[in-house]
């Protein structure tokens, strides 16, 4: 199974974007972003939200809990 941080790669890579890109879109800083692709850090209730608004995926599956 997938991690968090490798489904957030995944996800930004299959939209062409930079994790500068998708820091700006959340209205967060890079280094935020950064920490969450490499598992150092983790994203606030309101921010894995937006995350998964963003992608169009549901927080269950950003965390892992199904595959779609």
């Amino acid at each position: 199974m997938k991690s968090f941080a490798q489904r957030l790669k995944d996800l930004r890579l299959e939209n062409n974007m930079t994790q500068c890109k998708v820091a700006e879109k959340l209205g967060i800083r890079q280094q935020s972003y950064l920490r969450y692709e490499t598992g150092t850090g983790e994203p606030s209730l309101e921010t894995l939200v937006a995350i998964a608004k963003l992608y169009g995926v549901s927080v269950d599956f950003l965390l892992g809990l199904t595959e779609y």
